[in-house]
């Protein structure tokens, strides 16, 4: 718990290009004033929030270390500390971080969760015990990973609304009668002076190592948001179709020079009045999307399931599956393996790792809508969407993302929404299995819409 502030002094240092120079907040009162219920034994506390970016827990926790201090200081309100929260994570996390993240969560009160075809019991019901109990409240990213969007807010699980009502629960067998909360926190991130010059360079180097010829903007147009708009869709055709054919040559889909819309539309993608039509080139995005998922997905054996975020965590999973084997015990246990079936063993972790990059590609893109930049073709969004096409194209030609390139100062905003009351909704909930289900599903739907509210 003590390590995190320390940290945060150094990822926010103004000095730092890629840092966070500044966390504001909106409507702070209100987290102070929940604070001080849940301390008091008034309330249950969930924080719900939105999870664009790797550095959002970063900046909750200067919110909450920080800025929440002060602010209860200010109006006379004594908090007891530490303030801290618990929260869940990916245990992915863990495999490819090492040991060393794993005991810094544990410390701070992590939850690992694992993101599979079935359902991980053990972090739920660590997860239930925590939020009854705990002299915390706990903290959860209901998009399940990060969409490197702050403007759009991707399909929710469910698993934050289940807690909730799992928590009602167990506080009226035990007859207490605390109010249990979900409490929706919006995060997005801006620059203070927007560096279109630095964003300019980015795009000539994605441009030459897409193949294509580069567009720079001059300097009488370099802060010209419809530019480097159009300049992004042409790279995004581009690609769009140097994948259709690779996957057309070395893994023989069917991906013909057509595309029919929602409305039964026929399209012909080589007539050249659709070159540059946003629908179509999204339309090609999304079979794309979905191509690369069922060749990694006919690898692992797995159905082709539910949304594309859930199905790219079951991939994930499998590829872990495969990489990290549970049956030996230990390292010790698999170095001791005869040679070949240690051969064998490594021959499946790589070949795993590789598949696995399709979702990756996948993962990059799968919160891009068509009118993203038709919209709003602010320099967030714009480079929001150069560094997703930087990941993807690291991907490929690294086979790991390299570190970003550092455009800029930026500032973080968290604002604080308007609780929601899962007691309230408890009547609704316990009838029956069926009404159960579809509380759930209200619950999510309604903490959806409030989180899109906070997306300024």
């Amino acid at each position: 718990m003590f390590s995190l502030p320390i940290l945060m002094r150094v990822r926010t240092r103004p000095w730092l290009p890629a840092g966070i120079n500044k966390v504001d907040t909106e409507n702070i009162e209100l987290l102070v004033q929940l604070y001080d219920q849940f301390q008091k034994g008034k309330i249950r506390l969930l924080m719900a929030f939105h999870h664009p970016e790797i550095d959002d827990p970063l900046s909750i926790a200067y919110m909450l270390y920080r800025i929440l201090p002060k602010v209860a200081q200010s109006k006379g309100i004594s908090l007891q500390k530490p303030i801290h929260t618990h929260f869940m994570y990916d245990r992915g996390m863990n495999l490819w971080a090492g040991r060393w993240l794993s005991w810094l969560f544990s410390c701070l009160g992590g939850i690992p969760i694992r993101r599979g075809k079935k359902l991980d019991l053990r972090c739920l019901q660590a997860a239930r015990k925590i939020l009854a109990n705990a002299k915390f409240p706990l903290t959860i990213a209901p998009e399940g990973a990060t969409n490197g969007h702050s403007g759009i807010i991707s399909p929710l699980e469910s698993g934050v609304a289940q807690l909730g009502f799992w928590c009602v629960e167990d506080l009226i067998k035990s007859g207490r009668d605390e109010e249990v909360l979900i409490l929706p926190l919006g995060v997005q991130y801006y620059y203070s002076n927007p560096p279109w010059e630095k964003l300019n360079r980015l795009l000539n180097q994605l441009e030459t190592d897409s193949g294509l010829t580069v567009q720079e903007i001059k300097y009488w147009g370099i802060n010209n948001p419809e530019k480097y708009r159009e300049r992004i869709l042409r790279l995004a055709e581009h690609l769009t179709i140097e994948f259709e054919d690779f996957y057309r040559r070395f893994y023989h889909q069917d991906l013909p020079e057509s595309v029919i819309t929602s409305d039964s539309e026929y399209l012909d993608l080589t007539n050249p009045e659709f070159i540059h039509h946003n629908k179509v080139l999204f339309l090609r995005i999304e079979r794309l999307r979905q191509t690369a998922l069922e060749v990694v997905e006919k690898h692992f054996n797995l159905e082709p399931e539910g949304s594309l975020a859930k199905r790219c965590r079951r991939i994930e999973e499998a590829t872990w599956s495969y990489i990290y084997r549970e049956e030996y015990a230990c390292a010790e246990e698999l170095n001791n393996l005869p040679g070949l079936q240690r051969g064998l063993a490594d021959w499946v972790a790589k070949e795993a790792d590789l598949k696995v990059r399709h979702m990756r590609l996948v993962e990059s893109f799968v919160a891009v809508t068509a009118d993203y930049l038709e919209n709003k073709p602010s320099f967030e969004r714009l480079t929001e969407m150069s560094l997703l096409i930087f990941d993807m194209l690291a991907r490929v030609k690294e086979g790991k993302i390299p570190a970003r390139p550092r455009l800029g100062k930026r500032q973080a905003r968290i604002i604080i929404g308007k609780p929601i009351s899962v007691t309230q909704r408890w009547e609704s909930y316990k009838s029956n299995r069926k009404a159960a289900k579809q509380a759930v599903s209200d619950l999510t739907n309604d903490l959806k819409l409030a989180l899109e509210s906070l997306v300024i």
